[in-house]
């Protein structure tokens, strides 16, 4: 089929997600509540707080119980995972945080080997320090930021680049592609010797409550909430939705489909042919009990939000 006749049904595809009725997923675990808990009574011991949060969900999901935070000690907001996200719209997207009062931003690849930006980072904490009082820290020669944001955008992969970047050495925090990973409250770990400098690091904490179901989904897409708690198809099918609404088509060619389609059960059959991913289940016919061959329909969501975290599917900005 022609590209245009292919992309021409796009124009029949979904405009509205059907959530269904579904509640918004809840995911605050104990050492969440720890964490909040221990992260306001160190604010005292902080020059600066770093809010770090996915660069395809600039201003959705962000904890709003930080924000009584951020208005006490300097605050710079990381966008990172930028290597994942369509940045072609940026300046709208600086100009509506500066409107929420966010005017510090930076953009970061941390798994990147060399980021520039994050050369960029201590002179910039540096710099917003110096314009706020340090209050009871005023004598202190050293430099003492916490680290905070929600699950699994990239707390843990900062750190370890900037100790890359300023120390040449290695990792001193576990890095993983699923949130939950750091459970201990404020490990404090040095990231620079010339300032020194000190990060309080923190496990991601979402908000007991998340504003929206459509903001919970971008969350659960992005990795923030854990997939079984919304479901592997449910998050594959607003995947499926989110390309096309954005005219991302790149997962047709990556799966070997003839055109964009908008049926999330005829791209997992596709995805499951084409990686072999497949199970026997039993089935009972007159005749008796038979084994039939069936696609794995979990497998192939699986693959296709995986292909779409790593960037496989293109760049995409969600919000």
């Amino acid at each position: 089929m022609k590209l245009f006749q292919a992309l021409r049904n796009v124009d029949r595809f979904r405009t509205v997600f059907d959530f269904g009725g579904r509640e918004v997923a809840h995911w605050f675990p104990g050492h969440m509540a720890k964490g909040l808990k221990q992260m306001k009574a160190n604010l005292k011991n902080v020059d600066c707080i770093i809010e770090i949060h996915d660069a395809r969900i600039p201003l959705s999901g962000r904890n709003p119980i930080f924000q009584d935070s951020l208005n006490v000690k300097p605050h710079l907001l990381v966008l990172n995972k930028m290597d994942l996200a369509d940045l072609s719209n940026k300046q709208k997207i600086l100009k509506k945080l500066e409107q929420d009062g966010v005017r510090n931003v930076l953009f970061t690849d941390c798994l990147k080997q060399r980021d520039d930006n994050i050369q960029k980072l201590v002179p910039l904490l540096l710099e917003i320090i110096e314009t706020r009082n340090r209050f009871n820290r005023e004598e202190n020669r050293d430099y003492c930021l916490m680290v905070i944001g929600v699950p699994n955008v990239g707390k843990s992969s900062l750190i370890n680049s900037l100790r890359r970047t300023n120390l040449k050495k290695g990792r001193a925090s576990r890095v993983g592609g699923e949130p939950g990973i750091t459970k201990a409250v404020l490990t404090k770990i040095q990231v620079s010797e010339r300032p020194l400098m000190y990060l309080l690091d923190t496990p991601g904490v979402l908000p007991p409550k998340i504003e929206s179901v459509e903001t919970g989904m971008k969350l659960a897409l992005c990795g923030t909430i854990l997939d079984h708690l919304v479901g592997e198809d449910v998050i594959a099918d607003y995947l499926l939705f989110s390309l096309n609404r954005l005219g991302k088509f790149g997962y047709v060619e990556k799966y070997d489909l003839q055109e964009p389609s908008d049926d999330i059960q005829h791209v997992l059959k596709r995805i499951a042919v084409k990686l072999g991913k497949t199970q026997r289940v039993k089935a009972i016919t007159g005749v008796g009990n038979i084994t039939v061959t069936i696609p794995n329909y979990t497998a192939a969501a699986y693959n296709f939000i995986r292909a779409f975290r790593k960037g496989e599917l293109g760049q995409v900005l969600l919000d």
